[in-house]
């Protein structure tokens, strides 16, 4: 065990020391080649040498990234790397912001940047091995008449994983199904039915036992998903080592408490927020009590943490079910013991039929069979893996990126090791997560270490992820490759790779989040924390290290910031919860990444400093209700690319001088009564590409007709609701089609409408007074009946998503029309009051099987 933490750790180092100097390699090289480097042309020298010096560094250390062998000069090396690296980058953006004012001056910065270097270099005898690298990498870029610049050690996103694998996603499904839960008879599913009559009605626990990466949380998710009809008060929780009881049991509570009690439970009790663990079990308890529910206590690690909880069960209610997960016997038989009326279940390994068979479903096509030169190396690398489905899925998900020759497999064969063959599942999986770690370009590496920030089981949002990372500096637009669409494909490849799960899925059924599988959860958070990655604040068995610089801090719990963190140097705060203790914003000037997620304390005043956060590239307000408007200041932000406002339940001001914030790339105000409100020069801002919640009638003809002079804009959301409108209606109707057009005619590639009692002559307008083909690839059209509308149909050439809603059935004239657009690929269509009749469907259905692309034809049964 402890030769594979100091591999890791020497894994995580190298990762952590190259992933911080990237982004300081690309700075100085803009310098070089910028617009501005005129200015800087006194210094030239002295930034051409940097470079070439940290370069140097950094083929050292990609060169140390193929090394498994740990070194512990090594290791405190790269460590100052790591830290010098964040510091310069740090100087280089605050000399730069104070340069584009012209009150810096080049000779300065230079001074403190050099000494930052030499002292790092004095600190480690490899000093000497940097100069003789530099030396060689200036002989190879003369020899080669190129220069030897950091483009050529930029991550390069690969075109080949452009798309997720469907095998990736059909193999987690499949793992589970081998795991026990093979439809309605499931052994699992037996022991929660089992019993009669008053026995029946006796809350029902089953334990789930078995080693890390058999999969237990994913077999009792699956239950818990199958098993949620005629269960009102539902719970789904992990709890994990070293468990914070108070937080677990308040989120039980706003788990099981139902839609119509929320407000006099939750809100309408101001005990809670203070209560102590007695105080919440009775309050759980009592509101449990004659009622019928579902509660899954995933990852329980000891007999006290359960005896702590289970106080919350009422004997009595209405044939209630509770599954435990655990690892440990001691837990299950203890989760078991009567008055609970509780089994056992003891999940157990693949059986090597079945291991074959989740292997060969991730790595071959239905049609494929395995090459004869590859089966008898396919059971000896399935042997290693001992029947774990997390083991199974890692091992090949890292071969599905290999070429299938005998050699590469080989490889990866023997790296597992030998020893493993008698050792416990917790050093398999160990081994095979390290292996697949070794094996992640760089880039990828950093990517998957971000997860750390998350608490675990956390739904991760894809479209938020990306932005994050590209906010975080680890994506770029490169090679003609949006940065969006790069930090997509990295998300595709660490799916691909089964080393993040699938965690949920759009109305097309494409992926849309993520999740993280325990293991693996916890073997990134122990590198990222190691090596100072990410600083983590309220997770269980997790403790700052103290005296450290906090770059990345994420705060979980209501635990206060210990003493002795140093937080000036913070670019990244993430915060989860209302009981959070928020940082001074001021404090935090380097700060890139600021997100709040379900964070009821945060008020308007603590957001009045933002605008000092001038190097602010990303802001995300989730459910941070008592928020009511932005700062003006918000203005001040001019590095600032994404700004997300979800859930808001009051009308939310967003200032006229965000509009001054010319690199604003993305705005999105999903609200939950739709009431934000935009200032009319939104046109002035150029680079938005990304406008989401629109609500059309409470704004001004004014803000409508300027909407279509955004021609950067990619995707627009926007809302129409009857009830909403005014005298200026018509006005703005007509300024909306014209709007409309316009962007489409631009780049607009997605077009979300979603409407309420509103009817459709908006489209039907757009295709009389403008029918020209529009450039449109998806629309989604939510609300109400847009059928019999072949006309403005027609006119989508490009069309590849469509999704819209219509009363009782598709006119055949609108059914004709889908059938010739010639790029669909997926159809989406919800149908109101439709009759319980095949013949209903069968029309499109027939027509979707004759297109040429045979598009996925999905209808939606609920809305």
């Amino acid at each position: 065990m402890e030769s594979w933490l100091a591999r890791s750790m020497e894994g995580a180092a190298v990762s952590a020391a190259a992933g911080a100097l990237q982004p300081v390699l690309e700075k100085l090289a803009a310098l070089l080649l910028g617009e501005d480097y005129k200015r800087f042309e006194r210094t030239r020298g002295e930034i051409e040498s940097l470079t070439h010096e940290l370069n140097a560094i950094m083929a050292f250390l990609i060169e140390r990234s193929k090394v498994e062998d740990p070194d512990g000069q090594d290791r405190l090396w790269m460590k100052d790397v790591r830290e010098l690296s964040y510091d310069i980058e740090d100087s280089l953006d605050e000399f730069l912001l104070h340069a584009a004012a012209k009150s810096a001056e080049p000779d300065g910065f230079m001074a403190k940047v050099r000494s930052l270097v030499e002292r790092t270099k004095s600190r480690h005898r490899i000093a000497r091995e940097v100069e003789v690298l530099k030396k060689e990498a200036i002989e190879v870029a003369e020899t080669n008449q190129s220069s030897y610049r950091a483009a050529d050690h930029q991550p390069v996103v690969s075109a080949t994983n452009a798309s997720i694998d469907p095998r990736a996603l059909a193999v987690f499904e499949d793992a589970t199904k081998l795991a026990g839960v093979d439809g309605p008879n499931g052994e699992l599913i037996r022991l929660l039915e089992t019993g009669h009559g008053s026995v029946q009605q006796q809350t029902r626990v089953v334990s789930i036992v078995g080693p890390g990466g058999i999969g237990k949380t994913a077999l009792a998710h699956q239950v818990y998903q199958e098993r949620n009809g005629g269960f009102l008060h539902r719970a789904f929780l992990s709890v994990s080592r070293n468990p914070d009881i108070k937080g677990i049991l308040r989120s039980i509570l706003n788990q099981v408490v139902s839609p119509k009690d929320y407000e006099a439970v939750i809100k309408g009790d101001h005990v809670i927020r203070v209560a102590g663990e007695d105080q919440l079990i009775t309050k759980i308890r009592e509101y449990l009590t004659d009622k019928r529910y579902f509660i899954v206590l995933d990852d329980i690690w000891d007999v006290k943490t359960w005896n702590a909880i289970k106080d919350i069960f009422p004997m009595t209610s209405c044939g209630s079910k509770v599954i435990t997960t655990t690892r440990i016997n001691d837990v299950a038989q203890e989760c078991c013991r009567s008055p609970t009326n509780g089994h056992i279940y003891n999940i157990r390994p693949l059986s090597m039929e079945h291991s074959t068979q989740l292997f060969y479903r991730r790595l071959f096509s239905p049609e494929e069979k395995c090459p004869s030169h590859l089966v008898e190396i396919s059971s000896q690398i399935l042997e290693k893996c001992a029947g774990l489905p997390l083991a199974i899925m890692a091992i090949s998900g890292l071969l599905s990126s290999k070429e299938k020759t005998t050699e590469q497999w080989n490889q990866v064969k023997n790296s597992i090791g030998r020893r493993l063959e008698r050792n416990s599942s917790v050093e398999l999986m160990s081994e095979i997560l390290l292996l697949s770690y070794f094996d992640l370009p760089l880039h990828l590496k950093i990517c998957l270490l971000y997860l750390s920030i998350f608490p675990k089981d956390y739904t991760i949002g894809k479209e938020d992820l990306i932005r994050r990372w590209i906010a975080e500096g680890f994506i770029h637009e490169r090679n003609g490759i949006a940065a969006y669409d790069s930090g997509e494909r990295c998300f595709n490849d660490l799916i691909n790779r089964s080393l993040i799960q699938p965690g949920g899925k759009d109305k097309f059924d494409e992926v849309n989040s993520c999740r993280v599988q325990d293991t693996i959860f916890y073997f990134i958070v122990s590198m990222a924390a190691e090596e100072n990655f990410v600083t983590l604040i309220g997770v269980p068995g997790v403790n700052p290290i103290a005296g450290n610089k906090v770059r990345r801090l994420s705060m979980q719990s209501d635990v206060q910031i210990p003493s002795g963190l140093v937080l000036s140097s913070v670019r990244s705060l993430n915060v989860f919860g209302g009981d959070v203790e928020i940082p001074f914003l001021p404090e935090l000037r380097p700060l890139r990444v600021l997100a709040f997620e379900d964070c009821g304390q945060l008020e308007d005043d603590r957001l009045s400093d933002v605008g000092n956060l001038l190097h602010l590239r990303y802001l995300r307000l989730n459910h941070a209700h008592a928020v009511t408007k932005l700062p003006e200041e918000t203005a001040e932000l001019l590095h600032l690319r994404t700004l997300e406002v979800h859930g808001h339940n009051k009308i939310m001001e967003i200032p006229a001088a965000i509009c001054q914030v010319e690199r604003l790339e993305c705005l999105v105000t999903l609200v939950t009564d739709d009431y934000t409100i935009l200032p009319d020069e939104i046109a002035d801002m150029k680079a938005l590409r990304v406008l989401e919640g629109v609500n059309v009638y409470i704004h001004s003809a004014g803000f409508i007709k300027r909407l279509g002079e955004l021609t950067n804009l990619r995707k627009l959301g926007m809302l129409f609701v009857n009830s909403d409108a005014d005298e200026e209606w018509e006005e703005k109707y007509g300024e909306i089609v014209s709007s409309i057009y316009k962007l489409t005619q631009a780049n607009l590639d997605s077009l979300h409408i979603r409407t309420v009692n509103e009817p459709p002559e908006l489209l039907d307008n757009l295709s009389k007074e403008h029918p020209e083909p529009l450039g449109l690839r998806e629309l989604v059209i939510e609300g109400d009946d847009v059928s019999g509308l072949a006309a403005w149909w027609g006119l989508l050439v490009n069309l590849q998503k469509l999704l819209f809603c219509a009363y009782e059935r598709v006119s055949e004239e609108d059914v004709e029309t889908l059938r010739s657009l010639p790029d669909l690929k997926y159809l989406c269509i919800h149908l109101w009051d439709a009759p319980d009749d095949p013949e209903v469907k069968a029309p499109l259905e027939r027509a979707m099987k004759a297109h040429p692309n045979r598009p996925k034809l999905v209808w939606i049964d609920e809305y």
